[in-house]
């Protein structure tokens, strides 16, 4: 899969896609119907199974192959991942927020540019995933296990990391004090200091506006 077999600078998306934004991919060769793999993968980032979460957000809308034909339609967006071909998308930076390009991953958004920064809890997500995908490939060749693919260790992996991040924050704002601490954000599987801007971003757009943050987590 796309995110796989590259550079865990790949795995940027996942914060990107829990919100609204607008994410260009370009591509050396034009996508196989019907599918652009970086942006299948890029949706599969953003799988979310617990029911009403993100209700109110902007779909992240699919554009699997983009030209300059489609450059105002784009405009118009508020929310999407579109694959190209052409180069000259990259200069409209008005049309989106980040732009991909093979392992660069890039912003004109300063806003944006902290999200764009790996930090401890994304460097350990990639080495259980690494580790998942040696233990399928092993499984595969040694026993012959056809039933699981790479594809579904991909989409079952960021399902779960996504579910754990959305169920905690629910249970953290359900809960006597609705204080998110070290401890609750460790437990989403975030790095308290590296994704604290992300979370943030995360609590305004899905409206956890009951939600505190200890002084302790806001300060690091």
């Amino acid at each position: 899969c796309w995110t796989i077999h590259t550079s865990h600078t790949h795995l940027h998306p996942v914060s990107l896609s829990f919100s609204p934004k607008r994410v260009d991919t370009f591509s050396n060769v034009i996508p196989h119907p019907p599918l652009s793999l970086p942006v299948y993968c890029c949706c599969c980032l953003a799988n979310i199974s617990i029911p009403g979460i993100g209700v109110a957000v902007p779909e992240f809308r699919p554009f699997f192959y983009v030209n300059v034909a489609d450059i105002s339609a784009l405009e118009n967006e508020l929310s999407y991942v579109a694959c190209t071909t052409e180069k000259i998308f990259e200069e409209k930076k008005d049309l989106y927020d980040v732009y991909v390009d093979n392992q660069n991953v890039k912003t004109y958004r300063d806003g944006l540019k902290p999200l764009l920064r790996l930090s401890t809890a994304d460097r350990e997500k990639y080495r259980k995933l690494t580790e998942q995908r040696q233990m399928l490939l092993y499984s595969q060749e040694e026993n012959g296990d056809c039933v699981s693919s790479e594809e579904d260790l991909f989409i079952l992996f960021f399902l779960e990391q996504n579910n754990r991040i959305f169920q905690t924050l629910s249970e953290v704002a359900a809960s006597p004090d609705p204080t998110l601490t070290h401890e609750s954000v460790r437990a989403m599987g975030l790095d308290p200091h590296g994704d604290r801007l992300f979370l943030l971003h995360l609590l305004e757009i899905y409206g956890y506006d009951t939600l505190l943050v200890s002084e302790q987590l806001c300060c690091s």
